[in-house]
């Protein structure tokens, strides 16, 4: 028996069903009869399963699902998604099974139920942990079936509705979750109603007091702003009349949390946020928005540079509108929004519009197409990421509602979070063309990868095969993808490092006990990895180059000479006659530069196993390197390669006269020897003289020697000293 028979023969009387199903049945007017009686037969099952549960504010458990799916009922969702919601949180609280909900209801319905489900069955570190898994798998159920997530923010809308049944920290934590994550979903999905409504919500859970001011200030505007905002409503409308447009005119009001932001950020008081008119103009067509626009400023003058028109270049969320900003009658800015119903109902529903409006996710800028191709990337980023924390802190990132609008060569476009970087780019066009990107034109001209974006550009990404991630990317990157994308390819070329280099320092140890890795038992070998759980001896090598495993105290073990707690100054020993471990410059994820005295190709050098960090080089002259002779068994005998490349840094301390334009003069004397400079600070500064700390990259002495020369030469420098 289907669903709908089954329905027609059990479900409960009119005179027998609570308000809160009637409810439900009236917002879903729009369904055809069949459909109504499914939701209820949906309710008798979701209320049977729920039985004996109850809210902690002690209604019975299925008013909550019930309310939910009311939600989505006045977002005039269908059928399917309306019982997945009233039954959403039955797989995990009652007995009731996903397989039993897929027999009565579809396997659409259970596929829902379980992509809302949160993990409860396993084990996290704490409660962070398992809000961050959770929200992975319900981003990972979205890319199945958007519908998701629309169950899951009508879910969250209730819980916020009703929070006041929970503990002051209770609702403190939930109130920061929805502003942090679950209004911005809202907002990249288009969805204004509901994102509205939960930072509302959240702003008076979080901040009670300055809640309650801002809608105080809101409800008693003074008579004088009410007679104001009337007359220019008039005047715009007797205008628009006169035009011969059919239009819709409504006045809009801030809401306390938007009030609260701007003044927040823009460091403006009540009274300056509070002097803005808004109006929106909704008319039939596109063609009618730009003449609505062209009347609208024929009565009140345009703000220079306050127009914007997200018709023609839609927002990521798929908003479209046109926005002008004009010079009121007295003296305070009016914000004018103009748009078609179609813009209206996909600005104030987003995806959900695609279910109520029959050309909602047909158009190519539709708020569906553009979510889809969101969460698309949001997959492709969670499998790159190494912990849920992480991933939910890379899709924070990426909800930023200030974007930038980009231009490929071709003409695409690109939506990127504000304060994008030439490099944020190149991974939003690929992967790979950020991992080997080199620099970029923008508008034509050459810039490096860390220049900041503007709205309008059109940016070009030059690469080359040789280049890869560097960790300084990670410093003014700020989407997602491209923090996702460059710490995965660093992990993996660091574990490639720390094998190659785990394998050469663990052979020069072997080499000293007159054998080698291929002359041992594998036997051996296998029995030492499993012994302390390596899975891989790619593993074992990888330890011992991250300073987590001695190298000579390993190759002992290994070659059976010693048990495996060596004496310490044998293993010493054993590291004074080792042949040095060579540096070529691509052992950068494992050996690091000390910064107490900055290193480079040509010094006397050491090198100090540091558990987790690797080798760090230090020069021999080193003020530290006294210390580190009371650790002997952590020395590693190190040198340069024949051929090392690369740029290393290094500082110097340069004295010059005080006078203006001697910092470029040097700055440039700098650049002149192919060097880059990485900072400079003043260190000393009197009338006459100066005395500045510059941080340079050089290839090698020799290279640093002719940096000193060329600066030596300059007249306003008196001395110049390596630090």
């Amino acid at each position: 028996m289907s669903p709908s028979e089954q329905a027609q023969a059990t479900i409960p009387s009119d005179e027998t069903v609570p308000d809160y199903v009637c409810a439900l049945e009236k917002a879903a007017h729009y369904l055809p009869p069949d459909q109504i009686r499914q939701l209820r037969y949906a309710w008798t099952v979701g209320a049977a399963a729920h039985v004996g549960q109850t809210r902690k504010s002690g209604e019975p458990y299925i008013t909550h699902p019930m309310a939910v799916a009311t939600v989505l009922a006045e977002q005039r969702l269908d059928v399917e998604t309306l019982i997945a919601a009233i039954l959403h949180d039955t797989i995990e609280d009652t007995p009731l099974t996903r397989a039993t909900i897929a027999s009565e209801f579809g396997e659409t319905v259970a596929e829902l139920v379980d992509g809302v489900t949160k993990l409860d069955k396993l084990q996290f570190q704490d409660r962070q942990e398992a809000a961050a898994e959770s929200f992975r798998k319900m981003l990972l159920a979205m890319a199945r079936d958007l519908r998701v997530i629309l169950i899951k923010l009508a879910d969250r809308l209730h819980n916020m509705r009703t929070l006041g049944a929970q503990s002051s920290d209770a609702q403190r934590r939930i109130a920061r979750e929805t502003l942090d994550v679950y209004a911005p979903i809202a907002q990249r999905l288009g969805m204004n109603l509901i994102k509205a409504e939960l930072q509302d919500l959240g702003f008076r859970a979080l901040h009670p007091w300055r809640h309650s001011v801002i809608e105080k200030r809101i409800r008693t505007q003074p008579v004088v702003r009410r007679e104001a905002m009337v007359k220019i409503e008039a005047q715009l409308a007797q205008r628009l009349t006169k035009e011969g447009l059919a239009y819709r005119l409504v006045g809009r009001i801030k809401s306390p949390w938007s009030i609260y932001n701007k003044m927040r950020i823009e460091q403006k008081s009540l009274d300056q946020v509070m002097d803005v008119f808004g109006f929106r103009v909704v008319v039939p067509s596109v063609p009618e928005c730009y003449h609505a626009l062209g009347v609208v400023h024929a009565v009140f003058k345009p703000l220079d540079g306050r127009f914007r028109d997200f018709i023609a270049i839609p927002k990521a969320n798929g908003y479209q509108s046109l926005h002008t900003v004009l010079f009121g009658p007295y003296g305070s800015p009016i914000e004018v929004q103009i748009r078609t119903e179609e813009m209206d109902l996909i600005a104030e529903r987003g995806i959900a519009a695609h279910w109520s409006y029959k050309h909602g996710g047909d158009l190519p800028n539709s708020a569906q197409n553009r979510a889809h191709a969101w969460i698309a990337n949001l997959v492709e980023s969670q499998r790159a990421t190494g912990s849920s924390l992480e991933f939910l802190e890379n899709v924070k990132v990426d909800l930023f509602p200030d974007e930038v609008y980009l231009f490929t060569p071709k003409g695409a476009i690109l939506a990127l979070p504000r304060n994008a970087t030439v490099l944020d780019f190149a991974y939003a066009v690929h992967t790979d063309v950020g991992n080997h990107a080199v620099s970029a034109r923008v508008d034509k001209k050459l810039v490096p990868l860390r220049t900041k974006l503007v709205s309008g550009q059109t940016v070009e990404i030059i690469t080359a095969k040789s280049s890869s991630p560097k960790p300084q990317w990670l410093e003014f990157v700020v989407s997602g993808k491209a923090r996702t994308a460059i710490r995965h390819q660093l992990k993996h070329l660091e574990h490639e490092d720390a094998v190659q280099l785990g394998h050469r320092m663990l052979d020069r140890a072997l080499e000293n006990l007159d054998t080698s890795l291929d002359r041992l038992p594998q036997a051996r070998l296998d029995a030492y990895l499993g012994e302390h759980r390596y899975p891989r001896l790619e593993a074992l090598l990888a330890d011992i180059a991250l300073g987590n495993r001695m190298p000579n105290q390993v190759a002992q073990v290994l070659a059976r000479q010693v048990p495996d707690t060596p004496d310490l100054l044998d293993a010493a020993r054993a590291l004074q006659v080792e042949d040095k471990i060579l540096i070529t410059g691509s052992e950068r994820g494992v050996i690091s530069f000390a910064n107490c005295c900055l290193p480079i190709p040509g010094d006397e050098i050491m090198g100090y196993h540091t558990a987790g960090r690797g080798i760090v080089v230090h020069r021999l002259d080193c003020p530290n390197v006294a210390e580190y002779r009371k650790s002997p068994e952590r020395w590693v005998p190190i040198g340069w390669d024949r051929e090392v490349h690369g740029d290393y840094r290094t500082g110097l301390r340069i004295d010059t006269e005080n006078k203006p334009g001697t910092l470029a003069q040097v700055a440039a004397a700098v650049a002149a020897s192919n060097s880059n400079i990485d900072s400079v600070e003043y260190v000393d500064r009197d009338v006459h003289l100066s005395t500045m700390r510059f941080i340079i990259e050089v290839r090698h002495r020799k290279h640093l020697a002719e940096v000193i020369r060329r600066v030596r030469r300059l007249a306003v420098v008196h001395g110049v000293q390596r630090l």
